[in-house]
């Protein structure tokens, strides 16, 4: 679960507090192109106040609309489809014939959300199962390769911790990463011993600056599948630690910064300390996509792009992954 539709939980759990019918929406299944993929969240006020979106579309509007008609004050949790014919598609501004099946559901004290808010708080993956017929909420944990189902009767989300990113070292590209993190719904750690780069970093918000060092952090951090690490010292002394460690984990992304040859040596130089061939071979360096970017905002949304591309299941390839000709790239430095 992104932060997006955490932030919906919890101005969910806000509006009822203070009183407000609140009806949420999930999309279950989507057919052709969706601009949002299923288990995105919208949740929509009794007074038409909406926190979330479910198409970035016409479908917001419409379900305001049946609100303020009175047309979702449910007594039972509901489906609906959206776009089933290309009029409707091209009415609710969806592309290329696209159609969304979404679960409405008024909310009430048995919704668990603020259960459900406290596991993902504490890093849980969690299932929450609606029984539409009744309007029941329970919770289970999660295993791995569990996904949102819905057979028309019961529909089961998923819900999990929002994604990390460690970043090793202080400077400005970090600062850049860091920010542009924050608006992909990271939550940022920057790891920077060195006493001489911890000054702003308070000013950066949502960012929590580590003095830790790097392979101490990222044992106790305990990286999963949603968390990515971004070297970037320049430093061996300080990389290599984070390194070491983050390679036998579990995080989606590993990257270095510095030049193809320097990453090659790293990857040998990481081999003398526990770290296996097949690990190091999974270290991304040169770190990011190689589209000429030479500014530290640049490198900053080319390392970014790859590790999208990478949380999507998706390894760059090609001439924007291809280190080989570039001799000119300013991550060539150290």
């Amino acid at each position: 679960m992104n932060g997006i539709d955490v932030e919906v939980l919890r101005t969910a759990i806000a509006w009822r507090a203070k009183g407000h019918r609140v009806v949420m929406g999930t999309v279950v299944r989507t057919w052709g192109s969706s601009p949002r993929p299923p288990g995105s969240l919208m949740i929509v006020r009794d007074d038409g106040q909406v926190a979330g979106s479910l198409s970035g579309g016409c479908i917001e509007d419409d379900l305001v609309d049946r609100v303020r008609r009175g047309e979702l004050a449910l007594a039972a949790p509901t489906s609906t489809l959206y776009g089933a014919t290309a009029e409707e598609a091209r009415r609710f501004g969806l592309p290329c014939g696209g159609s969304v099946l979404i679960v409405l559901e008024p909310l009430h004290d048995h919704s668990c959300l603020e259960a459900l808010l406290r596991e993902i708080e504490q890093r849980h993956v969690v299932l929450r199962r609606l029984v539409l017929a009744s309007g029941a909420v329970q919770l289970a944990s999660a295993a791995s390769g569990d996904a949102i189902t819905f057979d028309g009767q019961t529909l089961t989300t998923v819900h999990g911790p929002r994604l990390r990113l460690l970043i090793v070292g202080g400077g400005q590209l970090s600062r850049y990463l860091a920010a542009m993190a924050r608006m992909l719904d990271y939550q940022v750690t920057v790891c920077e011993p060195r006493v001489e780069y911890h000054e702003g970093w308070e000013t950066l918000d949502g960012v929590a600056l580590s003095r830790e060092m790097p392979d101490d952090l990222v044992q106790t951090m305990q990286l999963d599948g949603n968390s990515a690490v971004v070297a970037v010292t320049h430093d061996p002394k300080l990389d290599d630690l984070a390194l070491m460690e983050a390679l036998k984990g579990k995080a989606f992304y590993v990257g270095a910064l510095g030049s193809r040859r320097n990453n090659d040596v790293r990857r040998e130089r990481l081999q003398q300390f526990d770290v296996t061939h097949k690990q190091a071979q999974a270290l991304r360096g040169p770190v990011g996509l190689n589209f000429g970017g030479k500014t530290p905002p640049e490198i900053a949304l080319a390392i970014l792009a790859e590790m999208t591309a990478m949380r999507h299941g998706i390894v760059p390839d090609g001439t924007l992954a291809d280190w080989g000709r570039s001799n000119t790239d300013c991550r060539a430095v150290g």
